[in-house]
């Protein structure tokens, strides 16, 4: 059993999490609800397609409890097509112009830098990259703004990210790797308080590697970052517990954020935005937080 299943977890976890809109309190977690405006991602695919539907889901997250709201434009499940920038665009700016207009803290998951530019002239306060800012006008578009940052860790590119990843020690080389990213960045001039890291479960990773890197997640969150868990409705959880359908995934996706929340991370990326703020509400009335 790794330490007790709900240990408490280390103290050095930031304080704030800057990004455009200011400084976010990590004083508890913070909920970052999922908005897939694709017409096929892995869990919700085309549910969320059309801006109207699209805004309505948004607000009914916000209503339950989301922090931030996490759009994202180009579907990055195992073995998706790329789409044009343009496409990507056309999807995601109209819905985050109205969330900005609404006061809403707004993420974009996009790897492309023409995309991210555009959404941060258009308001959103925090760029999640799934390909961890390898790209350098990726780092230069983040330079030139005040947006926060998500570092994700992937191996490979969606397409063929799942097939046959290897690794010798996944938890250890993910530390790694986030860590020289994140020096990267602040090497360009990003503060260290901009930038959250994300050791990407399930872009690149086996059951195994994604079990052991939940099993981590007490030493990812020490590194003086915020830290995002983001195994909301993952395919392991499915394996794990027998539930195939995506959106069946609950009850496995709650235990794991309060997992890692009771084990340090301080930003959780879920599509269960209601039932995941129960299971936090439960933990600080338990003393995880004030």
């Amino acid at each position: 059993m790794v330490d007790s299943m709900f240990s408490k977890s280390s103290t050095d976890i930031p304080v704030y999490w800057k990004t455009a809109v200011g400084e976010l309190s990590l004083a508890r977690p913070l909920i970052m609800g999922i908005l897939n405006v694709t017409p096929d991602s892995f869990s919700d695919g085309g549910r969320f397609k059309g801006d109207r539907v699209a805004l309505g889901h948004a607000r009914q997250m916000r209503i339950a409890g989301a922090d931030i709201i996490d759009i994202g434009g180009e579907s990055t499940r195992p073995g998706a097509e790329e789409v044009t920038e343009e496409e990507e665009l056309d999807r995601v700016l109209p819905v985050l112009r109205t969330l900005v207009e609404e006061r809403t803290v707004v993420s974009v998951d996009t790897r492309h830098a023409s995309v991210a530019k555009a959404c941060i002239e258009h308001g959103a306060a925090i760029i999640n990259d799934v390909s961890g800012f390898r790209d350098q006008a990726m780092v230069d578009t983040l330079v030139q703004s005040s947006a926060g940052c998500v570092i994700m860790h992937m191996l490979g590119e969606p397409k063929l990210m799942q097939e046959n990843p290897q690794y010798d020690d996944v938890a250890a080389e993910i530390s790694e790797y986030l860590v020289v990213q994140a020096a990267k960045l602040e090497a360009a001039g990003i503060t260290r308080d901009r930038i959250c890291i994300d050791p990407g479960p399930g872009f690149g990773k086996t059951i195994d590697h994604n079990i052991a890197l939940l099993k981590a997640t007490k030493e990812l969150s020490s590194f003086g970052y915020p830290l995002m868990a983001a195994y909301s409705r993952k395919a392991f959880l499915g394996h794990l517990t027998g539930v195939t359908e995506a959106s069946r995934r609950l009850a496995g996706s709650v235990t794991v954020a309060a997992w890692a929340a009771a084990q340090g991370a301080r930003i959780l990326r879920v599509h269960d935005v209601r039932e995941t703020v129960q299971a936090l509400q439960i933990l600080g009335a338990l003393g995880y937080w004030s």
